[in-house]
Order: C-alpha cells, then structure tokens, then sequence
C-alpha cells in the first residue's frame, strides 16, 4: 500500500533535516523521527561493536524503558556474548538490515539467554541496520517492537525499511566515518574460547579442550547439534559427544544449568569496555 502523498512529503522532509544534522548533535534525534516515517518502532538502540571489547551504547530511545532495564548490567556487562547481533558482527555480517530472528541460530527461542534475559525486555521483534565502518567496527541501530505495541513489524513496515536500506545505512555511515573507540590500556587480546578455558581450569578446576569450550558457545547461542557441526565442520555425532564430555566436567545435565555456570564467568572474561564522547550523544 502506498503512503499518502502528505505523509512522503513529511518523509522527505525528515530525510532532509537528517542530511543537516549529519556530524552534529542532534543527528540520532533526527535519524530516528525520519525511519518512524518507514516503521512504527518502540524502542531504538544505536551500539558500537568494537574488536572483541564490550559493546558500548551511543543512543537509545524508549516507549517503555522495562525494555532497557537490563542493558547495562546484564548485556554489556556479559549477556552480549549470546547476542546473534554481536556474533553477526564478529562474523564480518556486511552493511544492511537484518532481522533478528532471520540471523538468530536454529535453536535461539529454546536458549537460556533467550528466556532468562531476552524475554525480560520484553522485544517481540528487532530490525538491525548494520553500518560495517571497518573490519573492526560496527555500529548498529537496532529498533524494536516491544510490549508497548505488542506487535511485529508489518510485512509493509519491513518493505519499506528494506526499499530505504541504503540510504539509513549510508547515513549511519557518514555519520559515524571518524568514529575511533578509544582502546582499553590492558585489553585481553586472547580469543574468547581461550579466555574461557584458562578461567574455568583457574577459578573452578574444570579443564575443557578448545573443541569442548566451542561446543558451550555454539550450544548457549542456540545452535542444535547439526548447525554445530556445520560451523565446525565434524559429524552431528561428534558433536553429541563433545557435549557429553562438557556436560561431565562441568558436572551438570542441562543447557540451562551451562547458563548459570558461565555467565557470571563471562561477565570476567570480556574485554573492558570501549568509551566515546559519542556515547549517549
């Protein structure tokens, strides 16, 4: 359905001031009033995902702010380690929008990160656009439906958000081209499985090989055995037996029970987190 022809004019007049306020204050005010001309969105949350450091939020935007209650203390603390926005990042997912639950591993609503933290937001659907700075950086603007609309995004909402995709990504871009998170003094440059493997066999005595700790990411991100071995390029049986093994060195039965066991070690294990005087512009 097309929009009427008052509505367009609007549109472009938002498209316009966005233009104005590119590299100025006020540029994340302006991006957000234009794209609620293409969706009807409830919250928005601009990130910068930088290397392997802690994400850090350059602006958020809320209806109901239950859905960002537990930003800073559960996901940029630690929980943004099962997020499949920040593994699509790490995985070099290039400039556009992507919907979270068309990137979101097979198994992603069955997870414990899923119901123990995402349910608790309250998100019912997510539309990300990603502006790949560089082959470190990634700054996405993430807008949501929540329970204050209680709705997903319409096929026409996403229709128009794809017909605009460049022009919200390239804005994204422009905007943020100078961009440089300032790097942590000590930052940990070791691979997260590695940190994992050294932390659990210090502070727990629980000694995983590197095939083991992967097999624990893949399963808290929501990949079934037949995505894991996939990604890792065994046999779906190998897999069932490197989760065997996990499961009896950590002592525990259950994905929800590799939940509680690893995320207050991943809140240790992530690298500091970066800082800006862009964040919270």
């Amino acid at each position: 359905m097309s929009q009427p022809r008052n509505s367009l004019r609007l549109r472009d007049k938002a498209l316009a001031h966005v233009i104005k306020t590119l590299h100025r204050p006020g540029f994340c005010e302006a991006f957000a009033h234009f794209v609620r001309y293409l969706a009807a969105f409830d919250n928005l949350i601009i990130i910068a995902y930088y290397r392997d450091t802690n994400p850090v939020v350059l602006y958020r935007q809320f209806t109901d702010p239950v859905v960002y209650t537990y930003m800073d203390s559960d996901y940029l603390n630690a929980a943004y380690l099962l997020d499949p926005f920040y593994h699509a990042h790490r995985n070099g997912l290039k400039t556009g929008l992507h919907r979270l639950f068309d990137i979101a591993p097979d198994q992603f609503k069955r997870t414990s990160y899923f119901n123990v933290y995402y349910q608790k937001t309250t998100l019912i659907d997510e539309v990300a656009a990603f502006a790949d700075l560089n082959r470190d950086l990634t700054v996405t603007a993430c807008f949501g439906k929540d329970r204050s609309s209680g709705q997903l995004f319409s096929k026409q909402e996403r229709e128009r958000l794809r017909q605009y995709e460049s022009v919200i990504c390239t804005l994204m871009e422009e905007h943020w081209r100078d961009y440089q998170p300032d790097q942590p003094e000590q930052m940990n440059t070791k691979p997260l499985v590695s940190r994992l493997i050294d932390t659990l066999r210090v502070e727990q005595a629980i000694s995983l090989t590197s095939r083991q700790a992967e097999v624990a990411m893949f399963i808290l991100q929501g990949h079934s055995s037949i995505s894991i071995s996939l990604n890792l390029g065994i046999s779906p049986e190998t897999v069932k037996v490197f989760r065997k093994q996990l499961y009896a060195k950590c002592q525990i039965s259950s994905q929800a029970e590799l939940f509680a066991l690893l995320m207050p070690v991943f809140s240790r294990i992530s690298a500091p987190s970066i800082s800006s005087s862009e964040s919270e512009k």
